[in-house]
């Protein structure tokens, strides 16, 4: 089977490209021009392009099978919006045009659970068969709403059309550096004092790769697929951590009226510091949202499964600090300035 896949130097993207390399696929990769594409060059073939070039789309998608959609723009903050919306939205649009015109066979595109609209706590959130931009908050999650529902919306036409939700991700292999991994770094090196109330539904990115050859694989043409993993508290998640690193626990938690107050100036105090951010408006919103998703569609259908969050958590601290902790000290050491 020969397929390609857009994002494919991203934290899903690459290690979906490890996984479908491993399951005797074909691999194609669209890579940004200049975009390191190191940690996937012994797995598949690279194209270099841009999603937003619809000729260049239909030239790479020529005698596909499978085209895994994953571009796009995963972003926290409160900017962006322009980019944000003619990334994951027209560039959604303009690979699945392309893949339609190439008579590729299957496209499967890697939606979010944030595209699904909240329900009230404790309800527990399926699989829903409309989306709707007004019906969610924040800008990345209205922006893969709309292009859920494009993409929805072609699933009887000549291309059979497989959607997944992944939960939030984490896990080894984010060489980007996410800011999930941004977190795992920030605690290691001292700089999280605090924690605050709330939780997330976190997913192992080997789990959501693997979910998504499977949704390929097995998936029925027109469905949505929900790859969920574990519901763990920030406090679980950061003394998860300190166990994994031998460091301390945290143990002063922040008050939610002010830490909300104070978002939009971490915000640009990011900015300035030029680093991902972690605590913003719309992440202490989502972390005090309804994150009761469930993956039993898939796991019925798909024989979709999930390891063990207490695994990822040590081995994305693993990854982090051999990655990206001793690729600062490095640059560190070159520049003859103290690490801290």
């Amino acid at each position: 089977m020969k397929c390609i896949v857009t994002g494919a130097t991203g934290h899903i993207g690459n290690v979906l490209v490890r996984n479908l390399y491993k399951n005797g696929y074909e691999v194609y990769a669209v890579v940004l021009p200049n975009d390191d594409h190191s940690m996937i060059d012994a797995f598949a073939t690279i194209l270099f392009g841009n999603i937003l070039d619809p000729i260049f789309l239909e030239s790479a998608f020529r005698e596909m099978d499978i085209v895994f959609h994953l571009a796009g723009i995963v972003e926290i903050g409160s900017g962006k919006k322009k980019l944000i919306h003619k990334v994951n939205v027209e560039g959604t649009k303009n690979v699945l045009s392309a893949a339609i015109n190439a008579k590729v066979k299957r496209f499967v595109y890697t939606s979010s659970v944030h595209a699904i609209p909240e329900l009230p706590k404790p309800q527990i959130q399926n699989e829903v068969s409309f989306f709707d931009p007004k019906l969610v908050k924040g800008l990345y999650a209205k922006s893969k709403a709309e292009a859920t529902q494009y993409v929805l919306e072609q699933k009887d036409g000549p291309t059979d059309i497989i959607i997944v939700h992944p939960s939030g991700v984490i896990g080894p292999y984010d060489f980007k550096m996410s800011n999930t991994s941004q977190m795992f770094v920030d605690f290691m090196l001292g700089r999280l004092t605090a924690y605050l109330r709330g939780g997330y539904n976190f997913v192992d990115v080997r789990d959501a790769a693997e979910g998504i050859r499977l949704a390929a694989e097995k998936g029925r043409r027109g469905e949505c697929y929900i790859l969920s993993g574990s519901e763990i508290t920030v406090k679980e998640l950061l003394d998860q951590i300190a166990i994994s690193c031998g460091k301390k626990k945290i143990k002063t938690k922040l008050a939610y009226w002010f830490i909300l107050a104070m978002s939009y100036f971490a915000e640009l105090y990011y900015k300035i510091v030029r680093q991902k951010p972690l605590l913003t408006h719309y992440s202490i919103i989502v972390l005090n949202s309804n994150y009761h998703f469930s993956h039993q569609k898939a796991t019925d259908e798909l024989g979709y499964s999930t390891r063990d969050i207490k695994e990822t958590i040590r081995e994305t601290m693993e990854f982090s600090r051999d990655r990206h902790l001793e690729k600062r000290d490095t640059k560190y050491r070159k520049k003859g300035l103290r690490r801290d």
